[in-house]
């Protein structure tokens, strides 16, 4: 260090010498001004702060509450025991870092030893945290004041403030010019110790230039760098993997006479990891203890982790093992690559094996490994194991992170069990862990998973309430969930949201639109949507192609679907197995088979090879043509190729067999299917059980029915249309015989064949579930029959089953389609007190439905309760007051309930204002 430093640090006391002597604290305090000053001088508010400021606002004006709050600190400094007065006791929680820099800009000659006790007393209040610009302004005091002692200790604490790249930067900056004397009369130079400090502080940050030309500064001052200098540049360098530019730095450490030590190769180790190059990391590693150097745990962890990354997992199983031989003992890290690595691997129940032993072994697994751990059960959809750990994890005292609570969500949210996962949505926030946007994200594709769209836009209005920005996933994910509910029209508007949001729509975006359409029918507006992408810079991919060319083969124009096919080609847009199934499969709808085996000829000579989905399409339309010896040709063609058949091929037999009443080769199917080790699945039991109800097998359709439930698969709708068919049937033959269509079964069941389904059901061991009761009520409101429908409520309840959210839904309807809107306003009354949130669409229909009996106060009544349900309020508008009430021409109401909405505080986004305004107009114009 220079002389002045030196001749300057002999004299003077150490700074903390007023603070902690009681002596000095009963001896006259130090004069508030620095000597040569006089207090006139120090109070005018206009002096000059120095050339580079490090407050972040102007320095106040005299008549400012900052200016005022300024002089109330320092006539208070001005008292002999100023820390105990009671005053400054209260003004402590107002006192910011950046009012203390502008304190002392104000007041650039107070006492250093008093502007240092003011510094380290403000430091212990729990609402200071100084950052490098209140540093900065103490450090100008001290230096003025030549206190380098204390300065050389408040610099290395300013170096290790820095929490951002740019407070770093600043730092730099600011220690450059104190080394230049800039703006002093003397300089105060970096030291060897000061230079480290820096290095590692830029280093934190990866500004690896920066640390570059501090390097040469360093040499340019003639400060010898050291070991831990060289070591902190290699550390830099080999974190991202830049190999070559550390070396430089290892020849250095050899041209000084020093000698690489653990931390040296360590970090080498790393960098080779991290280019991807764990070959040359195995080599440093092995060389270590001949170069005399000692491998430690982050050795083993760095390597371990290279390894992982590489997929070489059972090698570093073997290095964590060989560990205590080298005298190394796994810490939390270890431990935690790994079983992260095994997770991420599918080996999970190896990962939890090692996740106990690690307990076992007095190793604490920290946040990062439970949140690992729990990830992984959830992806393996061990949800109640997850939760068990997480609850583990609460009783260690360890604070989940967003990602622990992430992870929990996103495995509830997969398995459609959206009610749990909003429990960890709730508990994470009685936790202070404040969600970010993947935590709506994964909410909101769990509610439209279970087509609960609703409660989707209700989580994307929250979003907003919380200052979280909706990103392009979540309006993807709502779109998608739109178009999956039947909703095109929303999906539509959701596009005119994301450009309010400044949300460029997306090939993710556009791609379910497209399809939606199709499914619809309405291939033209699909196609004008498809080929207005490329003005709106969107490149139409396969996806889009191959839903279009399947719109157009369902509604039988399969020509233009060719043409599609043939422009897809031109386009050099690949088509794949699946647009070449639904090419195929299409044909085959049109009993074009010789074309469908022409284009499989094709699909062959391009190079694509045919799926098991191709060969079954081509087997069932065989089959469907009573073609058993082709299909039975095309089958062995299949396998011979290395195609295994699968259950849907299986199935296509399944379906020819029961409909010829061949079922001794149908059960011959099914005992194959199991011998291959094929699961039947739910179409495959339900076309057995339909075979064995058209023969009169009743209760071999039932046997079925259990084997079907006992193998996990849930009944479907279908499947309870089928039995009910039969049980049907079996009355009109014993009253005077006729026959019933499966497509008539609804409208002519009556409640005694239900309860004699149930019956039927408890005697083959599968009592009805909440499963049973949608599938029959949803059947019955399908075609109006409420009252049958009231009868099997009574039933479930009188058996201790509680209506669900999609019955309530499917009654509400089928009430408001029967204009039955008192009893339907109690179903959504009823919902309500359990907590259900009813679909909009009901709302709809019974806002829409009192409006037009007449009933205008109830309606409104209805309309501004639902306002405060938690539902979307642009959704609401869409679906309440566009689609609802002004397709119906109450236009007059509509704008009056758009009033009600903005004097209650819903506020809509412009384009959906945009959007009401125009259907006003339009129908304005229609009348």
């Amino acid at each position: 260090m220079n002389g002045v430093f030196r001749s300057s640090a002999a004299v003077r006391l150490s700074p903390f010498t007023m603070i902690r002597s009681a002596a000095a604290a009963a001896a006259p305090p130090p004069p508030l001004l620095s000597s040569g000053h006089s207090s006139i001088f120090i109070l005018s508010p206009f002096s000059k702060p120095l050339s580079f400021s490090v407050a972040p606002e102007p320095v106040p004006q005299p008549d400012s509450p900052v200016s005022d709050l300024s002089s109330q600190l320092f006539s208070l400094l001005c008292q002999p025991n100023w820390q105990k007065h009671p005053s400054l006791r209260k003004l402590i929680p107002t006192i910011s870092p950046s009012l203390f820099s502008s304190f002392l800009l104000q007041h650039p000659h107070l006492n250093p030893q008093i502007a240092l006790n003011f510094f380290n007393f403000l430091t212990r209040a729990p609402t200071f945290k100084p950052n490098v610009q209140a540093y900065a302004s103490l450090l100008r005091v001290l230096i003025r004041n030549q206190s380098f002692r204390d300065a050389e200790k408040t610099r290395i604490l300013m170096i290790k403030s820095c929490q951002i790249e740019d407070d770093a930067s600043f730092a730099l900056s600011f220690l450059r010019r104190m080394s230049s004397g800039e703006d002093f009369d003397f300089k105060f130079r970096l030291n060897l110790r000061c230079y480290n400090m820096l290095l590692m502080s830029l280093a934190r940050f990866v500004m690896v230039d920066d640390m570059k030309s501090v390097y040469r500064e360093m040499l340019d001052d003639q400060v010898s760098p050291n070991i831990y200098t060289f070591n902190t540049m290699i550390n830099a360098f080999c974190k991202l993997g830049n190999v070559r530019e550390a070396e430089y730095y290892l020849s250095m450490i050899l041209q000084a006479g020093l000698k690489p030590d653990t931390h040296t190769f360590t970090s080498f180790i790393l960098g080779h990891c991290r280019k991807n190059d764990v070959d040359s990391a195995s080599k440093v590693f092995s060389t270590m203890p001949e170069k005399g150097c000692r491998r430690n745990e982050v050795s083993y962890n760095n390597l371990m982790h290279g390894l992982c990354e590489a997929g070489k997992v059972d090698e570093a199983k073997s290095l964590f093992l060989q560990m205590r031989d080298d005298n190394c003992f796994p810490n939390v890290r270890s431990y935690t690559i790994l079983i992260d690595a095994l997770c991420g691997s599918a080996r999970r129940l190896d990962a939890l094996t090692l996740f106990e032993e690690m307990m076992e072994k007095g190793c604490a697994p920290n946040i990062h490994t439970y949140t690992v751990v729990i990830d992984g059960t959830c992806k393996d959809g061990m949800l109640d194991e997850a939760r068990k750990i997480l609850r583990g994890m609460l009783d260690n005292r360890l604070v989940p992170s967003i990602v622990t609570y992430n992870a929990l969500i996103n495995g509830y949210c997969k398995k459609g069990m959206v009610d749990s996962a909003l429990e960890i949505f709730d508990m994470m926030e009685s936790k202070h862990c404040i969600p970010n946007v993947r935590t709506y994200n994964e909410l909101i594709f769990g509610f439209c998973e279970v087509k609960e769209v609703h409660r989707a836009m209700a989580l994307l209005s929250k979003m907003v309430q919380q200052k979280i920005s909706p990103n392009l996933v979540t309006f993807n994910l709502l779109v998608c969930g739109q178009c999956k509910s039947g909703d095109v029209e929303s999906a539509f508007r959701l596009l005119k949201l994301m450009e309010e949001n400044n949300v460029v729509p997306d090939q993710l975006t556009y791609g379910p639109l497209i399809d939606a359409l199709c499914k619809k029918g309405s291939v033209d507006k699909a196609l004008g949507i498809f080929n207005s992408l490329k003005e709106k810079g969107v490149k139409v991919n396969k996806v889009m192609y191959t839903a279009l060319i399947d719109g157009y083969c369902n509604v039988e124009n399969v020509d233009f679907a060719l043409a599609l096919f043939e422009r897809m080609l031109t386009e050099d847009c690949l088509p794949n197995s699946y647009t070449y199934n639904v090419l195929i499969n299409g044909l085959c709808k049109l009993k074009k088979l010789p074309e469908a085996l022409k284009l499989l000829e094709k699909m062959l000579e391009g190079g694509m090879k045919p799926t098991i989905v191709t060969y079954s399409i081509v087997i069932e339309q065989m089959l469907k043509e009573f073609d058993f010896e082709s299909a039975d040709r095309v089958l062995s063609h299949m396998i011979a190729l290395g195609h295994k058949p699968d259950v849907c091929t299986y199935t296509s037999f399944l379906v020819a067999y029961c409909n010829q009443g061949m079922l001794k080769e149908a059960e011959d199917v099914m005992a194959k299917m199991k011998e291959k080790g094929i699961l039947p699945d739910l179409m495959a039991y339900t076309v057995l059980i339909d075979g064995y109800g058209r023969s009169g097998f009743l209760n071999l359709a039932f046997d079925t029915f259990k084997s079907m439930v006992d193998a996990g698969c849930e009944p479907s709708h279908y499947t309870y249309s089928v039995l009910i068919k039969h049980l049907s049937h079996e009355k009109l033959i014993n009253r005077n015989g006729g026959s019933i269509n499966i497509a008539d079964v609804w409208k002519t069941m009556e409640h005694d064949t239900a309860l004699k389904l149930f019956e039927k059901m408890k005697e083959c061991g599968c009592a009805p579930n909440i499963g049973t009761y949608n599938a029959l009520i949803t059947g019955l409101c399908r075609e109006g029959r409420i009252e049958e429908g009231w009868k099997l409520v009574d039933h479930l309840e009188q058996h201790g089953i509680s209506l669900n959210g999609y019955m309530y839904n499917k009654l509400i309807n089928c009430c408001c389609n029967m204009k039955m809107y008192e009893e339907a306003l109690g179903l959504i009354d009823a919902m309500l007190k359990r907590g259900l949130l009813p679909h909009l669409e009901s709302y709809k229909l019974l806002v829409c439905g009192f409006y037009v009996k007449g009933s205008n106060e109830k309606a409104k009544e209805i309309f501004c309760k639902l306002l405060h349900c938690g539902y979307n309020y642009d959704e609401v508008a869409w679906k309440v007051l566009i689609d609802g009430l002004l397709k119906r021409g109450f236009v007059k109401i509509c704008s009056e309930l758009v009033g009600v909405m903005e004097k209650s505080g819903c506020t809509l986004n412009p384009q959906t204002h945009t959007m009401l305004i125009q259907g006003i107009l339009d129908q304005e114009k229609g009348t």
